[in-house]
């Protein structure tokens, strides 16, 4: 009975160990779930049944879009889950190994002996708490992966969408400029056959207007594949229905002065916060290295069935001798910290250039759309109507005419042109430079010193 009471009571404990047992969570892994599930109770990629999708109608707003783009977009579905995978290995690796069951039997006529153990290896000291911060390291850096394809998603649905809309306005303005030339082309004939203008005044007009219509046809089908990045923006697939185009222009919203800009983007651009932390990952792998000069540990216990109470001890310990290995694993740390701080500061100068480079680009879209809208527009516009007048009273010039036509046209579709380029520009400048997310976006702001982030708040 006592044999039988030290089996059942070895098997009993072999089921608690591989069914009852969970580890300690560390602060560092606390706050990447509380991180995690806040930013999932707000995100649902596809496959997941909580996923509501808001509907796209030609009314919707501009967030509804958005929404709908983030939701769908299956880069920012891969980057979700990487940072997920991230921060479910800081688990794996602050955990114990696994124990092992064993086994021992002496064998001769018949058994002699039989004992059960149990082996646990033990890590050197720190050793599971250094890997879970290095882990956790690894998952802060994976969340600003996500962060980082959100807003490239934003934008490139707000790029697609606004060249989407240059096209349409250009469109707009060529058939109206073709009825005009129609127009002018019925009083180039009529001139014609009262003795005021030339046959010639004819063909320029039908060349003029010949040549806008092959210029539409083509406008036309240059829509094919700017309709296709829109609907790539949206994560729409090719077996999937067509999604409907915004009806109502929708400009960026962009009040910050430029200096608060430039603070915000080195606050807030997720690729610089990816670069820092990589830093912090490269110092707690330095950390990791040399931890390695520290040998492991088994322990165990055999209990023999025949002879009750009589235990056997084990234990073993790791001898880390090869120093050159161990060297080489501080060295190649030590390297790689380098090298990230590195990456950290050429993207810090990067972004810099990018700011100035928008923010010029902002400026003169600016300027350039203000002389438009302001001055040469309304002059062209006017001298259009001057020239058609003189031309149908017979005291002005058909090639002056046509020269004004040309000229209003230019200008109107340059107004669009330089429209659609700034308020891509302030995409640009929101989004993948200062890293200010759409309403909405499921973001939190995350800090380095182990502090629990707050959401950010939606503006």
């Amino acid at each position: 009975m006592k044999q039988l009471r030290h089996v059942l009571l070895s098997g009993l404990a072999a089921v608690l160990l591989a069914t009852g047992c969970h580890g300690i969570p560390t602060a560092g892994e606390q706050s990447a779930r509380r991180d995690l599930d806040a930013v999932t109770r707000q995100y649902h990629p596809a496959g997941d049944a909580a996923r509501i999708q808001p509907a796209l109608t030609a009314d919707a707003g501009m967030s509804n879009f958005l929404a709908f783009a983030l939701l769908n977009s299956p880069t920012v579905a891969a980057a979700y889950q990487d940072w997920a995978a991230a921060v479910a290995r800081i688990t794996v690796e602050r955990s114990l190994p696994d124990p092992q069951l064993t086994f021992s039997a002496y064998l001769e006529d018949d058994l002699t002996s039989l004992m059960p153990g149990l082996m646990l290896n033990l890590p050197g000291p720190a050793k599971l708490s250094t890997a879970a911060r290095v882990a956790t390291a690894e998952s802060r850096s994976q969340y600003f992966a996500f962060e980082s394809a959100l807003l490239q998603a934003a934008f490139a649905f707000k790029s697609a969408y606004y060249n989407l809309y240059f096209l349409d306005e250009r469109l707009r303005i060529n058939r109206q400029t073709l009825a005009l030339l129609n127009h002018l082309e019925a009083a180039a004939r009529a001139q014609n056959e009262v003795g005021r203008g030339t046959l010639q005044d004819v063909y320029r007009a039908q060349i003029e207007r010949d040549r806008l219509a092959a210029a539409i046809t083509n406008l036309e089908d240059s829509r094919r594949p700017l309709f296709a990045r829109f609907k790539a923006a949206l994560g729409v697939t090719r077996d999937q229905p067509d999604p409907p185009v915004p009806a109502k222009f929708e400009a960026t919203p962009l009040d910050l002065p430029a200096d608060d800009l430039l603070a915000t983007a080195f606050a807030r651009n997720p690729q610089l916060k990816a670069a820092a932390a990589e830093v912090r990952l490269a110092e707690e792998s330095i950390g990791q290295a040399r931890q390695s000069q520290a040998p492991d540990f088994t322990a165990g216990l055999q209990a023999e069935v025949y002879r009750p109470p009589f235990y056997w001890p084990q234990a073993s310990m790791t001898l880390p001798i090869w120093r050159d290995k161990i060297a080489a694993k501080i060295a190649a740390a030590q390297a790689g910290q380098r090298a990230a701080a590195a990456r950290l500061t050429a993207a810090q100068i990067r972004l810099t250039v990018d700011f100035a480079a928008r923010t010029y680009d902002y400026r003169e879209s600016t300027r350039n759309l203000a002389l438009l809208e302001k001055q040469l527009l309304p002059k062209a516009r006017q001298s259009l109507e001057i020239a058609r007048a003189g031309y149908l009273s017979g005291r002005g010039d058909f090639f002056n005419l046509m020269d004004a036509e040309r000229t209003w046209l230019n200008f109107q579709i340059e107004d669009v042109q330089e429209r659609s380029r700034r308020e891509i520009t302030l995409a640009e400048l929101s989004l993948t430079i200062a890293g200010l997310p759409p309403p909405g976006a499921p973001v939190i702001a995350v800090s380095f010193d182990g502090s629990t982030p707050n959401p950010l708040p939606q503006p």
